[in-house]
């Protein structure tokens, strides 16, 4: 089973410059166990997608270490790491005309050579993960005619049919309607895949997650289950919010709610 271990990492913009200032990391540090559903959660610009872009050998830190089962991610080729690391972004590539189908395919890629055809395992791995995000019957539509939650679950698609052993996700909510967002963590949660995803609704990431790491200005500054980090002090102090925080009537976990001034 594969684990993903980032360690100490430092990285900072083309520039160095003052004004990105709150994208740099510094001596971050997390791990995601195989099978582990893992958030990532702070305030916009604190580095959250500086460190998925190390975790997934898009950015490449300046210190530090990046491991997929105890291999060294950016001294592998990125092919090895396309092969075992699915990406869901926020922004939804530029599909050219595509079909829904062929978008899902194009998360076989990785384990092909240049030029082979799509095998029946191949046609019978897209049409799982279609069926696993509710997008079947849609595979003959354009992508770029479909809805931005749509687009959402056909792009997760993609990812399952990479079959990867650790799924990254970066704010995979933001496009969604409630019931949606639901549907989506749910799914990711019953893949048992290891996950590592920033989520900006903390009631969710408390809702799905195992363990959450709080990251502020580049550092991580708080981990644990949602339970241990999820208190009023931290999240005055990285939200700048006062919030009040009990348990979930029906599922136990802790629940968020702010409190505004009127």
């Amino acid at each position: 089973m594969t684990s993903l271990t980032l360690t100490d990492l430092g990285w900072a913009p083309m520039g160095h410059g003052h004004c990105h200032h709150q994208f740099q990391l510094r001596d971050a540090s997390l791990q995601v166990g195989a099978g582990e559903f893992v958030g990532l959660i702070g305030p916009n610009g604190s580095g959250k997608t500086s460190l998925l872009r190390c975790a997934y050998r898009f950015s490449k830190p300046e210190q530090g270490t990046v491991q997929l089962a105890h291999q060294n991610v950016w001294k592998q080729s990125a092919k090895w790491c396309a092969q075992r690391i699915a990406v869901v972004l926020q922004e939804f590539p530029d599909a050219f005309g595509l079909r829904v189908d062929e978008v899902v395919a194009m998360g076989r890629t990785p384990h092909k050579r240049l030029f082979d055809g799509d095998t029946l395992q191949d046609r019978q791995l897209v049409q799982g993960a279609l069926e696993s995000v509710g997008m079947q019957g849609f595979e003959d539509h354009a992508f770029a005619t479909l809805s931005g939650g749509e687009k959402q679950r056909v792009i997760l698609a993609r990812a399952l049919a990479q079959q990867p052993q650790l799924l990254i996700l970066d704010e995979p909510t933001n496009h969604l309607d409630p019931r949606y967002q639901l549907e989506l963590l749910r799914l990711v949660k019953r893949l048992n895949i290891g996950t590592l995803a920033s989520i900006h609704d903390l009631n969710l990431a408390a809702a799905f997650c195992d363990r959450l790491y709080v990251i502020d200005h580049g550092r991580v500054v708080a981990s644990g289950t949602p339970h241990e980090v999820l208190t009023a002090d931290l999240l005055r102090d990285v939200f700048g919010v006062e919030a009040l925080i009990d348990t979930h009537p029906l599922s136990g976990y802790p629940r968020i709610t702010w409190i505004t001034q009127p």
